[in-house]
């Protein structure tokens, strides 16, 4: 089997985190990666903001936590009261992904940029996690507040996040079965 497809079936999502730091040469390999994935007209509308300080990512979540703290769901609301939630998992580099809204194909230019971000990652032995908790709340007062103050574009929306760190080495790893009928070959 190649090199692509092992890195593809290898990767799985990584939700505890040791502190060593993502380098920046690995870190710059991997948003690279994210500029080369496909998007809508190749408009190039997404926006990449990594974070790698960790008292902006504890402010981060401390925003999120308070967006969560005022929803009508109990579950949402019972994580935003919590004093361990944590919603990147404590991993050292968070890569938040953004795009402008009115576009109708944002979204998915965000999920394939994510997908090389994790595809990367993985390749280079970092461990990493789809975090969706800033695209409930990127609307938030709060938090919309703070995204600018990162560097967010103002008129973007957040489609997802990747936490991107070091699995410990005693850390489980899922074995992947793929659901029966999850594939139909017309020929």
């Amino acid at each position: 089997m190649n090199e692509t497809l092992q890195t593809i079936k290898a990767r799985r999502s990584v939700r505890a985190y040791t502190e060593q730091q993502v380098s920046a040469e690995d870190l710059n390999l991997i948003l690279e990666a994210a500029t080369y994935a496909p998007n809508g007209m190749h408009l190039e509308t997404w926006h990449f903001t990594a974070i790698q300080n960790k008292e902006v990512l504890e402010e981060l979540n401390d925003r999120i936590k308070g967006a969560f703290a005022k929803s009508d769901d109990p579950h949402t609301r019972e994580r935003g009261h919590s004093r361990t939630y944590c919603c990147y998992y404590h991993a050292p580099t968070l890569v938040i992904v953004s795009n402008e809204p009115a576009r109708w194909w944002a979204g998915m230019d965000c999920a394939c940029a994510l997908e090389n971000i994790f595809l990367s990652a993985k390749s280079l032995g970092i461990g990493s996690c789809w975090i969706n908790q800033l695209g409930q709340t990127c609307d938030d007062p709060d938090v919309r507040a703070f995204l600018t103050k990162l560097g967010v574009p103002e008129n973007h929306k957040v489609y997802g996040c990747a936490a991107l760190g070091y699995a410990p080495a005693d850390a489980p790893v899922k074995e992947k079965k793929v659901k029966e009928g999850t594939v139909t070959i017309i020929r």
